[in-house]
């Protein structure tokens, strides 16, 4: 399911609530259309209820127009004005219907009592029940014109009728009603009232019309709530690599999108002054620090005694060499220190292999390949320097090679030392992490190096990977992206 639903949030708002309006909208659409079905059954149901109501009524005044004009004829000769047929029993629709189809009796019921109208006898009920009528039974049924024989053999007498269109797929409900027991039985016949032209079709375009309106407003919306979110979270990205570039973000959207924007232009602005105070720091304590020592490097020169001289030249060394890792770390991450050029990575490591057989070191390195990528030579050196002489200082030799993995350029280092418990391998990327607890510098050095190599690893985009081997010893990868 995750797999195919969008993972921002402006996708899955915009795909939840599209599928929430749209199930709306067919459950609108359902219900008018059943709505409007309603109201046709319900309007042919009430026409057919008066018409059973008053057809009675009326057959005995025109039973009794007939036999007036019969008797006044027979006496007089005279047929009495002509009468005019209604427009209902000649018009061009198959909505008229003439009297005896609109209205009959008979002595047996003239539909099936067995019909499955439920709903509509109801109906039926409740109307005549509000003329003060409880008909004993009642029958309804619903047939197409084309089916009731009475209705064809009207419509082929009427050749205007009988090319009207479609007139066979009307619907005729027919009702019928027995007052009490044994009576007679009143029937009506109704046409029910056309389905307007394409009403399904107008209901959905009226409804994708709306649909589309909403989910316009709803873009319109969530563009203004989640867009400065989306420039907050590029500008973090951004602020992660250069945290000494602060950028002040214009502050819009709703109210608590601006109060976090504003936070963040805090929060930036504190970091770079805090960054360029740290620099400040260091810079003092590199002048403040490497000064005296030089000095001290001078004064000892006045020292008789070889071994004390050597000593405190050796102690001078490492701490001057400490400082100078402390201050290289200090500066990774600030802007501008990053100056790459391309460089072929196979003589990059070759190169600092001779520089540890030139002094005797056991280092070996393995023909590499030609792998071409953009660096800061200074600094790959260097890391890759600190890799060597841990696997030097604790496994006694060190092997070199270069590979490429897809898109990754690896300089690993191996060596065939004890290598490091497994729940020690991160921590012995902090700094300060030694692996032997004396803090003499020929045995362990300061415990900068491999943190060193993995900001430097980190500063190109790549990381420092380590793991024992299954042979013994430690495999250091420094992979870098190409």
């Amino acid at each position: 399911m995750t797999r195919f639903f969008p993972s921002s949030l402006f996708a899955q708002v915009m795909v939840s609530v599209a599928l929430a309006l749209l199930t709306a909208q067919a459950v609108s659409v359902v219900l008018l259309y059943r709505a409007g079905e309603e109201r046709r059954e319900t309007a042919a149901i009430t026409s057919a209820a008066f018409r059973l109501v008053n057809g009675a009524e009326r057959e005995a005044r025109r039973e009794a127009r007939r036999a007036a004009q019969e008797e006044f004829a027979s006496i007089t000769g005279d047929r009495g004005p002509r009468r005019l047929r209604s427009p209902e029993s000649v018009g061009g629709d198959i909505g008229f219907l003439p009297r005896p189809l609109r209205f009959f009796v008979s002595a047996e019921p003239p539909i099936p009592l067995s019909s499955e109208e439920g709903a509509r006898e109801e109906r039926l009920r409740a109307v005549l029940g509000n003329e003060g009528i409880e008909p004993h039974a009642v029958a309804i049924a619903v047939v197409k014109a084309g089916d009731d024989p009475q209705l064809v053999r009207f419509v082929r007498s009427r050749p205007r009728l009988s090319t009207t269109q479609g007139w066979r797929e009307r619907r005729v409900l027919t009702v019928a009603i027995q007052r009490e027991a044994g009576g007679i039985w009143e029937a009506a016949r109704v046409i029910e009232p056309p389905r307007p032209a394409n009403a399904l079709g107008v209901l959905v375009f009226q409804t994708l019309v709306t649909f589309a309106f909403l989910l316009v407003v709803l873009f319109l919306v969530l563009r203004r709530i989640t867009r400065p979110l989306a420039l907050l979270t590029d500008r973090v990205s951004t602020f992660s690599k250069k945290p000494d570039q602060p950028v002040r973000l214009e502050e819009t959207g709703p109210a608590d999108t601006r109060r976090l924007i504003a936070a963040h232009n805090q929060m930036e602005a504190r970091i770079a002054a805090l960054l360029d105070e740290k620099d400040v720091m260091l810079g003092a304590i590199g002048h403040d620090l490497k000064t005296p020592l030089a000095a001290l490097r001078v004064r000892i020169e006045n020292v008789p005694d070889d071994a004390q001289r050597e000593k405190m030249a050796a102690s001078i060394e490492d701490i001057t060499a400490t400082l100078d890792d402390i201050l290289s770390l200090a500066r990774m991450g600030r802007s501008g220190a990053l100056e790459v050029e391309a460089v072929d990575l196979g003589m990059l490591a070759i190169g600092v292999a001779e520089e540890f057989e030139d002094l005797g070191e056991p280092v070996t390195m393995l023909n590499p390949p030609r792998v071409v990528a953009r660096v800061q030579v200074t600094w790959i050196k260097r890391a890759l320097r600190n890799l060597v002489s841990n696997a030097l200082r604790y496994g006694g030799d060190a092997e070199l090679s270069v590979e490429i993995d897809g898109n990754t350029a690896v300089l690993a280092v191996e060596d065939r030392g004890p290598g490091i418990e497994e729940a020690r391998i991160a921590e012995m990327m902090e700094p300060f992490t030694r692996g032997e607890a004396s803090r003499n510098r020929a045995t362990g050095g300061a415990g900068l190096g491999l943190t060193l190599a993995r900001a430097i690893a980190q500063q190109h985009g790549g990381e420092l990977v380590l793991a024992n081997r299954n042979s013994g010893g430690l495999r250091a990868e420094l992979r870098l992206p190409l």
